[in-house]
């Protein structure tokens, strides 16, 4: 397959899934359950990890674009590096290389680049699969997010509470989790949003949940939390903007395509859970009316 010089590692093996041999997808099955790091081991190790021949991973290699083992090696070190990247060293990079345009057409660029890359590498048969998951009554869901990816937790949450009951927010204090994991049971959902610099209060919060036997979402970055290998079903959206921030916006277009989709599979229950919401709203009179 021809490279995608913008694509990560991990983009590249779920992008050429369907050309992989059995093997091959066993090696990278083995890659992305610990990914990147089970990469980073020499071309042996990395091979005896996933049970596979050295030549069957300098195949994939290959297959994937490089020209051999240290080239897809040196691609996952400047992905760790990027993960690393700081607030100050982002600016920085972006500074000296933004053309003259004005920022509104720049960060507009940089936006519909992410959009695009991220639907080419969305499967879209697990979000039918998670929207399905999610109107599931008996299952309990709850939604958690990290320092900037809360307030999305929030949105997210807030109108699955309209569309279906059985949905709490994880509060932002990690030392009240344990409360609402004793509320968990097997099968129950919980939907974790976690981008770089991956947080290792959540990654712990996932352990524990996996453990017991919670089905967890993950809502991620190119690069992908190391939750990643604990998800039933993995979104990992791509987030570098001309800034020293990453972008939320395609992590928002994916949650309001979820909320979408999940409200026109039970619109009939909705619409009435709708009305009853307004009916409380007007008692409360939380919303100003017009004149």
């Amino acid at each position: 397959m021809t490279k995608d010089k913008s694509a990560t590692v991990a983009e590249l093996i779920r992008a050429s899934l369907s050309e992989l041999t059995r093997t091959e997808r066993k090696l990278a099955s083995s890659l992305m359950a610990n990914y990147p790091v089970a990469g980073l081991s020499s071309i042996t190790e990395v091979a005896n990890r996933a049970d596979v021949s050295t030549p069957s991973v300098l195949r994939m290699a290959k297959k994937l674009g490089f020209s051999g083992f240290p080239a897809f090696q040196a691609a996952l070190r400047n992905e760790v590096e990027e993960t690393l990247s700081n607030p100050i060293v982002k600016h920085e990079q972006w500074s000296r290389q933004a053309p003259a345009e004005h920022i509104l057409n720049r960060f507009a660029d940089a936006t519909i680049d992410n959009l695009s890359g991220t639907l080419r590498q969305i499967d879209h048969k697990s979000f039918d699969e998670l929207s399905e998951l999610l109107i599931d009554e008996s299952r309990k869901i709850s939604v958690v997010g990290g320092r900037l990816t809360q307030s999305i937790a929030d949105y997210l949450a807030t109108h699955l509470q309209v569309v279906r009951d059985r949905v709490s927010l994880l509060p932002a204090t990690p030392s009240q989790w344990p409360h609402h994991l004793l509320n968990l049971k097997p099968n129950d959902i919980l939907i974790i949003f976690d981008v770089r610099r991956y947080e290792s209060n959540l990654s712990d919060l996932a352990r524990l949940a996996d453990r017991r036997g919670v089905k967890i979402v993950l809502f991620t970055d190119q690069w992908m939390s190391p939750i990643s290998s604990m998800a039933i079903h993995v979104f990992p959206v791509r987030i570098e903007a001309p800034s020293g921030w990453d972008s939320a916006v395609v992590t928002m277009f994916l949650v309001e395509a979820l909320i979408s989709a999940i409200e026109g599979k039970r619109w009939p229950q909705t619409r009435n859970r709708l009305h009853e919401l307004e009916e409380l709203f007007d008692e409360t009179r939380r919303f100003l009316k017009k004149p």
